[in-house]
């Protein structure tokens, strides 16, 4: 793409960001992938992923008319990839990363990846304040399996402390989830919100009532494109038939990261090799990248305002 210095694009956004002081010593956005997919249920080259949005920030300015918000101000960093987290020591140099990052105040932004790396991510940014945090997810999937996958980290998180009263469901899908799986969600305590019930709601609804169920304790969003119709997302091994749009995604994600809770975000279960040739699920991921980052700015603006 030609340079114009009228059309800033976001990934030289992400790339260039304007320079910190000693007021302000540490980003607003970082911004980390989690190559991860030797978990993967179904196979997948989701360890492709991170690089391919961040090409894809090339097409996407940092200026949203629909929101009225300009990311300029906002202060990123691009902190790289975490290298070969699938390896035996991979899991624990993983959360020692997100360890390090979560003693500083910023909104973390994490590419998968498949779905396992929410188990980590967590781990990591929440590890001392675990039993009074909360996660939601946008998934078809309620991703309770038994054992070590991509299908199992928020049955691993329960287990590591997380209550089930501290997390909500968005976008689970019928026929794409068993009975015993809906069942163990119900005794965990963990509210669902059904596909079904989001095409009938708003997403200014839906998040409201999330937001009701997890109140002020600091929250991680899983956004897992799956939860996304098919034709949308063919790059989502998952995606089936029926699934939210991509407005009604980016909607959510942006009301999500506008929320003083919502600390980090992880964008998963993209396989950028799987994706068509015009590339719409890696661009849908780039353009959720930034509707967080849109949804910060508003939040920052907020504050601001009101200081």
């Amino acid at each position: 793409m030609s340079r114009d210095p009228h059309w800033p694009t976001a990934a030289r956004w992400l790339a260039h960001p304007p320079p910190r002081d000693a007021k302000h010593p540490f980003p607003d956005f970082a911004v980390i992938g989690i190559p991860s997919s030797a978990r993967s249920i179904s196979p997948t080259q989701a360890h492709t992923t991170p690089q391919a949005v961040r090409q894809a920030l090339q097409k996407y300015s940092t200026w949203s008319i629909d929101r009225n918000i300009s990311l300029e101000g906002l202060r990123p960093m691009d902190l790289g990839n975490v290298s070969n987290p699938d390896a035996a020591d991979g899991f624990d140099r993983t959360i020692a990363i997100l360890k390090a990052l979560a003693s500083h105040d910023m909104f973390v932004a994490v590419l998968g990846g498949d779905n396992s790396i929410t188990l980590q991510t967590m781990l990591g940014l929440y590890a001392d304040t675990l039993p009074t945090s909360a996660l939601i997810t946008f998934d078809a999937h309620h991703d309770l399996r038994d054992g070590w996958s991509n299908g199992s980290p928020v049955r691993q998180l329960v287990e590591a402390g997380l209550p089930g009263t501290n997390i909500v469901q968005i976008g689970i899908a019928g026929f794409a989830n068993s009975r015993a799986y809906s069942e163990r969600a119900r005794d965990l305590g963990i509210h669902v919100i059904t596909r079904e019930q989001c095409h009938r709601r708003s997403a200014a609804d839906v998040m409201n009532e999330a937001f009701d169920v997890v109140g002020d304790k600091p929250t991680h969003i899983d956004v897992d494109l799956d939860v996304c119709d098919r034709s949308i997302v063919p790059g989502c091994p998952a995606s089936s038939p029926g699934g939210l749009s991509a407005h009604y995604l980016r909607d959510m994600v942006f009301l999500a990261a506008q929320r003083q809770q919502t600390r980090s975000m992880d964008f998963v279960e993209v396989d950028a090799n799987a994706d068509t040739s015009d590339g719409r699920t890696v661009r849908l991921t780039a353009l959720c990248l930034l509707e967080a980052a849109a949804g910060l700015t508003s939040r920052m603006q907020h504050e601001w305002s009101n200081s």
